[in-house]
Formats: structure tokens, sequence, C-alpha cells
């Protein structure tokens, strides 16, 4: 997230890339997703596509502060997979992201420290092959007023540069704006300011 909380970085597309060592090779998969759901969508279709290799193993975190995340070894050594391809995402400051590594085993032991750094290479090369965008952090504020106070609502509508999402227009007045998160406490505020206005805030 960046500093102001206005946005996070996601993947801007699908990355792939592969990666050898000792003769195991190492095929990376990057997913943009924006759920739970999705990521384990994707990483069904992926076992299932390469469902002759020997590991499958996976990181992805979910949401603008990480709050869903996990990594799976898929019975590497514990922690010489998985944490590797989380400790990339985190790296390059993303979220809403998946990353699969399909390992084929070569028929030579790599020990652990060979596994992590094999792990760590691979879920890198994707990530840099998938790009990076910018999702940008969005509340919506309704608020509901009497007629009177209309003036008032759309100075600071106009003072804060709102997005007017919908509007209803009567005695009793609803409108409805999208802000940004960094600003949202600041708009609530000004609008508490106004009497008997009604306010409510989603994401």
């Amino acid at each position: 997230m960046n500093a102001n909380g206005d946005s996070y970085y996601s993947p801007d597309h699908k990355g792939e890339s592969t990666y050898r060592d000792k003769a195991s090779k190492f095929i990376s998969l990057v997913f943009p997703v924006s759920t739970e759901a999705e990521a384990r969508e994707a990483l069904a279709e992926v076992k299932k596509r390469f469902f002759d290799a020997s590991h499958h193993c996976y990181a992805y975190c979910i949401g603008a502060g990480r709050e869903v995340f996990r990594f799976n070894d898929d019975g590497e050594p514990s922690g010489s997979a998985g944490r590797p391809i989380y400790g990339q995402i985190l790296s390059k400051g993303l979220s809403d992201t998946l990353v699969v590594v399909i390992r084929y085993f070569g028929g030579t032991k790599l020990g652990i420290p060979g596994l992590i750094r094999a792990y760590r290479t691979a879920a890198s090369e994707a990530l840099e092959n998938s790009g990076r965008k910018e999702k940008i952090l969005l509340k919506n504020i309704s608020v509901r007023f009497g007629y009177e106070h209309m003036n008032e609502v759309m100075k600071i509508s106009k003072a804060e540069k709102l997005e007017i999402i919908s509007q209803e227009s009567g005695d009793n007045c609803k409108m409805a704006f999208r802000v940004k998160a960094s600003r949202e406490e600041i708009v609530t505020a000004r609008f508490r300011r106004i009497s008997n206005i009604y306010i409510s805030v989603n994401v």
C-alpha cells in the first residue's frame, strides 16, 4: 500500500518463467487474483495442467493489507518453498497475487538452501514478467438530508472533487459519492457539520 493509503499494487497480467537447477525444472506461474476463491480455482487448474509434476508449491495474498494469505510447500521440506515464494511477493510490494512454482524433480537433491534459492529465483523471475499495476482504494459515502441542505452538500462535493454515483432529489434527498480511502474521514467529518444529515460508508 502506498504511503497515503489510497492504493496498492498487484500483477498487471499473468506471468511465467522456467528455471533449472541440477536437472530439476521449476515452472513458475503468476496470477492476478482478487479473492481466495479465485486463487484456489487457479491453483486447481495448474495442478490439473501439470498433473505429472513432483510438487506444486505456492503462495498467495489478497487485499490491500494482505489480510488473506497462505503458502504451501506441497511435500518439499518445511519452509523451503512456500515461504520463499511468499517472500518474493512481499519484496515486490504486491498483493492480490498467486504464485505457483511447479517442480519436475531431476534426480539430484538440492538440499534446503538450494531449494530455497531455486523457489525464490523461480518466483522472482515470473513476477518480473507479470508487470505491476496500481489498484486505487475507494470508499462509497451515502448521505441523506433535507432538500434545504442541498447547497451545503454540493459545496462539499465540489470542494472535495467527489464522484457522484447516485442521486435522489425531493423533500428528502439521498446522494452517494465515491472518495479515495485516505480522504474518507475528512469528507465524512465535513458532512457531519450539516444538521440532520445521515451518513453511511462502505468499501
